[in-house]
């Protein structure tokens, strides 16, 4: 065991605060990451608040996490000391099951074992990337390309996992019309890759306020919702909506603009139930659907692919102690677009 300094939460919607923590010994199929950077999601705050339901504390949040190995178990195969990785959303899967065996981890029915607020198959709880190390079996670790910055490369292991995946399950590419709700942090992905895959991207906002940015980003179109005109100019146009948005939407609306047998794609996961007239997907053979961030094998893809398109996230990096105040930023929409937490100041 190792004990490492963190940032926890202590009790649901305390604040964070300095503790220590106990890293397991290496094992054989084990890597020890020394993290220098971590992503804040959305998900840390719903999570460190219980809004997504029950929660285990103390909690370290944090599964946007890039490094460098600084120990391998006897058995692993895949990285060296000195290499550099990242760790997304899981650390282990059942790996039996007919997702795990097809490369969708995140979809295990047998129980996946998330970074942080899970429990892992030895019975301990998991802590996330708010912290100076994590031991991490080898198959749940990817390996970040030389051309990306670790601290642009955090967020990508969340944020550009979750967009990259429905992005190229729906086929977004050359022809394509793709229209991206929100322009946060997981948004601001969204338009770097559907632009990169060739597609055709509009940003759909509340305001006009980040126009100048979507554009900058790689979107060729940018509309306010607030605006009733935009419903009315823009229906039937896109044969792809990916909703980045944690807030109930008026799915009926977004639903009119796709075109037939369009998609609307969730995956931001608003905390209540939302409510839907069927006739909204009836007619169009449309589909509502969701996506949850990537298998093991996609987000390496992704993250290659990344590098060769010179993609990284719009960053503002912090240090540990600003971490409340960035929880607080991040509801209020101000950031532009992740925040990073350099963990050498942990």
């Amino acid at each position: 065991m190792t004990t490492v300094a963190a940032y926890a939460v202590p009790a649901a919607k305390a604040p964070l605060e300095r503790t220590t923590i106990e890293r397991r010994a290496v094992r054989e199929f084990d890597v020890l990451i020394d993290i220098e950077f971590a992503g804040i999601c959305h998900s840390d705050i719903h999570q460190a608040r219980e809004g997504w339901g029950e929660a285990i504390f103390p909690m370290v949040p944090g599964h946007e996490i890039a490094g460098i190995v600084s120990e391998v178990g006897p058995g692993v195969t895949r990285f060296r000391v000195g290499d550099r990785v990242g760790v997304g959303c899981l650390v282990d899967s059942c790996r039996e099951c007919e997702s795990c065996k097809a490369g969708e981890e995140q979809y295990c029915t047998g129980g996946n074992v998330g970074t942080y607020n899970a429990v892992g198959k030895d019975g301990e709880p998991t802590y996330g990337g708010y912290s100076e190390k994590v031991v991490v079996d080898e198959n749940f670790v990817v390996r970040i390309p030389e051309g990306i910055a670790l601290d642009e490369a955090a967020p990508l292991l969340c944020a550009g996992i979750t967009l990259y995946s429905p992005l190229k399950h729906w086929n977004a590419g050359p022809g394509k019309k793709v229209a991206i709700v929100g322009l946060g942090g997981l948004g601001h992905m969204g338009v770097k890759l559907a632009h990169a895959l060739g597609a055709e991207v509009t940003v759909l906002s509340q305001s006009l306020r980040k126009q100048e940015d979507g554009l900058k980003l790689g979107a060729a179109h940018y509309y306010a919702t607030s605006d009733p005109k935009t419903f009315k100019e823009l229906a039937g146009t896109f044969d792809l909506i990916v909703s980045t948005v944690s807030a109930p939407l008026d799915f009926s609306a977004y639903l009119s603009l796709l075109k037939r047998d369009g998609a609307l794609v969730n995956v931001g996961a608003p905390e209540e139930p939302i409510s839907l007239n069927l006739f909204s997907v009836i007619g169009g053979r449309k589909t509502l659907a969701g996506s949850m961030i990537g298998g093991i094998a996609e987000t390496q893809e992704m993250l290659d692919f990344c590098a060769e398109h010179s993609l990284g996230a719009e960053i503002e990096l912090i240090g540990a102690d600003e971490i409340n105040e960035a929880y607080e930023r991040v509801l209020a929409s101000d950031v532009r677009y992740r925040f990073v937490i350099d963990t050498s100041t942990i």
